[in-house]
């Protein structure tokens, strides 16, 4: 195993990336006997999830040596200007920053460039938004940067302590 990647693929299981980007990030599509035929009763979901014997998993990744990267899922990557944002890739640049605990990135809606992203930070001792993006401003490009961002006291994780993002955007709206 690579480091970082999830693996390859066990026999007979296939899989590939759909649609890549420049990057050469795309979605992930499964195939084999391990797959379920479809959802039982719901047809729109079998027609959005199916693509003949190929199941779109709703995560975005890459191929490299035969390994699979796991990069993100779908519907949480943010796009601005038509640029592809990666939330976790934020997250992670901003958790390096000593004086945050956690951190949550989200894609809001936006009027000139469809959606930006905004943080949410768990804060281990006092730090400023300003000097947080000062310190971002070195380490991202400019579209990446959040345009927001919100101190909290906690971040919604659901019990296996996985970020929900969606409560991040209902808190968004609250705020706003």
């Amino acid at each position: 195993k690579q480091f970082g990647s999830s693996g390859k693929p066990l026999f007979p299981a296939q899989l590939k990336i759909v649609n890549p980007a420049a990057d050469g990030i795309g979605e992930i599509f499964v195939k084999g006997p391990m797959v379920t035929r479809g959802y039982y009763n719901k047809p729109e979901a079998n027609q959005e999830a199916f693509h003949g014997d190929w199941l779109a998993t709703g995560d975005l990744g890459y191929l490299e040596n035969g390994f699979l990267y796991v990069v993100e899922r779908r519907k949480d990557l943010i796009i601005s200007g038509g640029e592809n944002i990666y939330p976790t890739e934020i997250e992670h640049v901003m958790s390096s920053i000593k004086e945050i605990r956690e951190v949550g990135v989200v894609g809001v809606p936006h009027e000139e460039w469809g959606q930006v992203p905004v943080a949410f930070v768990v804060r281990e001792t006092p730090i400023s938004p300003e000097q947080i993006l000062n310190d971002l401003k070195q380490r991202l490009a400019s579209y990446k940067l959040p345009k927001q961002i919100y101190f909290v006291d906690e971040l919604p994780r659901n019990a296996s302590n996985k970020l929900m993002r969606r409560k991040l955007l209902d808190l968004y709206y609250e705020i706003s």
